[in-house]
């Protein structure tokens, strides 16, 4: 089975933020590590090279293949800003009609910058997903 990329890592959240380059997405991504904090009681950490993850949980799939994901994050792409969310949740096509201008994938929600979206949807979108994925997945992650 293939090893997971996606892991937690002990490097800096605050350096690699420091390292992307365009200066309203820098901005942008301490805002939203901010929000994301406080909307889900946990510190950032970084998950492989480029996503901050808050939180965690394990899962398994009834393939047999499991591993640990973050219960929130993001992640400031060069040509946008990814947030991963739960497949379903609660409100979400509502949520998503209300959030401003943005592109959406399976569980990805593309923004270009925070100045597009109301914030307070987006924080809610937070709230949905991580209780959603925290429902689904009531087991801690192994360590």
């Amino acid at each position: 089975m293939a090893k997971i990329k996606t892991t937690e890592t002990t490097k800096s959240v605050t350096d690699f933020i420091n390292s992307v380059s365009d200066e309203i997405k820098r901005k942008d991504s301490f805002q939203i590590i901010d929000i994301m904090q406080k909307q889900t009681g946990f510190e950032p950490k970084m998950w492989g090279p480029s996503i901050i993850g808050f939180g965690n949980y394990h899962y398994k799939y009834e393939s047999g293949h499991e591993g640990d994901m973050p219960l929130a994050a993001f992640s400031p792409r060069s040509t946008a800003i990814v947030f991963y969310f739960s497949e379903e949740f609660e409100n979400k096509d509502e949520l998503l009609q209300r959030l401003g201008k943005h592109k959406t994938g399976k569980v990805c929600v593309y923004i270009k910058r925070i100045a597009d979206i109301d914030v307070s949807v987006l924080k809610k979108l937070i709230a949905n997903s991580v209780k959603d994925t925290k429902s689904r997945y009531p087991n801690k992650p192994k360590k």
